[in-house]
């Protein structure tokens, strides 16, 4: 507590009623989270397993429980819940999925898995395409997240597009309960239903969850919210911390309003204003309170700093965007040498992912290291979706998309005509594949030899599922794999050994992450069999992408909404131009709010040396167009920044020499 600012410490030892904690950026205020939570534990007598605090993502998730783990060493924290809004949501399912209509081992439907349920209904409708699918499951999990069920989806819709959506919508939902599975959206959206519909088990879930904090609030979508609202009730016993300069995810749903709801629905609330900054220089906090002061605000809050004055903030105007890429590559290298600096102090932000392709080419021919965040999901492998279809048909036998991903991997000369005679028999029986397979029925539809394989597979899952209920654990997914021969069929299937090698090592990580499970819930005293550990899996493959390899000292490349909640020694943002931030989206619809909140969370993820790059001219279409600065450049205070190539007396031959000769004295100095 002593390392906290007045402030702070009023934040923690607030338990009278609701509170809000408007935290600025880089304000402390995970260590206000973490703290509350050991203050509730050892000073105010709650028990660990009476105290949820939520978030969005894992890894923040992480970052609490390691510091609150710290902080109450010697202290037991058993059953204490620090996790994100749908693995909550999830904990809620699975202990109350018989008021849902819901079997135990219910699946979780990925992206994926929903775009192919969705796609089986469209054939019936029309020719789909996997760019119409993702909007129309977009249109559906808006409408779940406005708690419409389909006949009210199909009430209020006014497009021939948004009609066809909740046609599907409802085929969508009956095939889910087919599939006994349930999506990520339906993690909320179940739980909400049921405790609006039950007020017996909300009840008991209140006296449960006796004081609750709410990480990141401003990013609550419609849902959440009513979530939050229902779970805390009238007694009041709720922290949340949000920035409403912040919110920069209304495209996903997310309502900066929320807070300002929050007076609503809590009169006693008290709001606590975070604003000294541990981050930034005094000219970059000085820069984002200027910039976001025109947006309208609720709340209004200064950042401030004792980190001194700092270097003025450098605007670099550039002929083009092959330019604009060489001269960030440049200034990186010349601070590494100039300024002592590693390269894992770089961040370079952008608005769209398309524009680190030049970047990446300067990058490489200039031998700089670099990490592209945003890369594929551990989870999105193919060797990872393979076995998690198998893990998923353990654990719920009438999930047929993980049947009809598992049938032929590795080839079992399952072919369409019989998959076809299969899918008929099954739903006129109204079972699932694989419980199809077995039917005696069956005989009538496939020759001997099409259903001794069918049978065999179905025997040997079944076997597989029985040996799991009776406690096997990770031992018996290894036997799994080696009974379908998959590292042959690895090689079979992939370019180079190496490749291979590098997949089945993929297969050796999944192993490894489920014993972790179990192991740690052994520890917790929570459920700790194969199915538990199943699911968690299932729940992070949607949540999170697999960390990449060692990237402490490469320069970071990544959009700006990556950006939020990350902080560096040195930020580039790139591309510093109307219709690239802010956006041509947004330009049209006149709402430049969320973009100049973009921009804020860019500026202040610098802690002490911030670059602007913008081009002259930029190739669109293959022609070369004149760009207008960013309007939200003549927004900041001019006196704070240090413009660089705005005059006209300098020649593109003349800068193009002026760089090759930069780069010349720093090769010179590395070699």
């Amino acid at each position: 507590m002593n390392a906290l600012n007045s402030r702070q410490h009023s934040a923690v030892r607030y338990i009278d009623g609701p509170l809000l904690v408007l935290a600025g950026a880089g304000s402390g205020k995970t260590s206000v989270i973490t703290r509350k939570i050991a203050w509730l534990i050892r000073d105010c007598d709650y028990s660990p397993n009476n105290i949820v605090a939520v978030t969005f993502t894992n890894k923040a998730a992480r970052e609490m429980r390691e510091r609150v783990s710290k902080l109450l060493k010697g202290t037991s924290t058993r059953g204490l819940v620090i996790a994100t809004f749908h693995f909550l949501g999830l904990s809620i399912i699975r202990r109350e999925c018989q008021h849902m209509g819901l079997k135990p081992g219910f699946t979780i439907f990925d992206e994926q898995d929903s775009l192919g349920l969705l796609k089986d209904q469209f054939i019936k409708e029309a020719d789909s395409s996997d760019e119409q699918l993702k909007k129309l499951a977009s249109i559906i999990s808006d409408w779940k997240n406005r708690s419409l069920n389909p006949e009210q989806a199909l009430e209020c819709a006014e497009t021939p597009e948004h009609v066809l959506a909740a046609r599907l919508y409802e085929n969508y939902q009956r095939g889910l309960r087919a599939f006994n599975a349930v999506d990520f959206d339906d993690l909320i959206l179940l739980p909400v239903q049921l405790f609006q519909s039950n007020p017996e088990v909300l009840e008991k879930w209140r006296r449960q969850i006796r004081y609750l904090l709410v990480d990141e609030y401003q990013d609550t979508n419609n849902m959440q919210y009513h979530f939050v609202k229902l779970l805390v009730g009238d007694r009041g016993c709720l922290t949340v911390v949000g920035d409403d300069d912040q919110s920069i995810y209304s495209w996903r749903g997310a309502r900066p309003e929320n807070l300002q709801t929050l007076q609503t629905d809590y009169p006693a609330l008290q709001i606590i204003k975070l604003e000294q900054n541990y981050r930034s220089t005094n000219t970059i906090l000085t820069a984002a309170n200027t910039l976001i002061a025109n947006n309208s605000h609720v709340f209004e809050k200064t950042l401030w700093s004792e980190l001194g004055q700092g270097d003025p903030i450098r605007v670099l105007v550039c002929n083009n965007e092959e330019a604009e890429v060489e001269r960030i590559a440049t200034e990186i290298l010349l601070m590494t040498v100039h300024r002592r600096l590693r390269f894992g102090d770089f961040a370079v932000l952008y608005r769209g992912n398309h524009q680190a392709r030049l970047l990446e080419i300067q990058l490489q021919a200039q031998q700089v290291p670099y990490v592209l965040t945003g890369g594929t999901s551990f989870f999105a492998r193919s060797e990872i979706k393979d076995l998690m279809a198998y893990l998923r048909l353990m654990i719920n036998p009438d999930d047929d998309a993980a049947f009809l991903r598992c049938i032929n991997i590795p080839r079992r000369k399952m072919g369409p005509a019989i998959l076809e005679s299969l899918g008929h028999y099954a739903g006129q029986a109204g079972v699932s594949l694989l419980a199809a397979s077995s039917h005696m029925g069956l005989a009538e539809h496939l020759n001997d030899g099409q259903l001794a394989k069918l049978r065999e597979f179905a025997d040997w899952m079944n076997n597989l599922r029985e040996q799991m209920e009776r406690g096997g654990g990770v031992k018996l997914i290894r036997e799994l794999i080696e009974d379908i021969n998959y590292e042959a069929w690895l090689l079979q299937n992939n370019a180079t050994p190496a490749a291979a090698e590098r997949a089945m090592g993929n297969v050796e990580i999944l192993l490894s992450s489920i014993e972790k499970s179990i192991r740690k819930a052994e520890e917790d005293g929570n459920d700790a069999d194969l199915e538990t550990a199943i699911n968690k899996l299932i729940l992070r493959d949607l949540m999170e992408q697999q960390d990449q390899e060692e990237e402490s000292n490469r320069v970071q490349l990544m959009t700006l909404h990556a950006a939020k909640g990350l902080e560096f020694p040195v930020v580039f943002i790139m591309g510093m131009e109307e219709e690239l931030l802010p956006h041509r989206n947004s330009m049209e619809t006149g709402d430049i709010s969320e973009e100049r909140r973009l921009a804020y969370v860019g500026i202040t993820r610098a802690k002490h040396h911030l670059t602007m790059t913008l081009a002259r001219q930029r190739k669109q279409y293959g022609e070369l167009v004149e760009i207008t600065p960013s309007r939200f450049l003549d927004e900041l205070p001019q006196q704070l920044l240090q413009w660089e190539g705005r005059a006209s007396d300098t020649t593109p031959e003349q800068a193009h020499e002026k760089g090759q000769q930069t780069l010349s004295r720093l090769k010179s100095l590395f070699d």
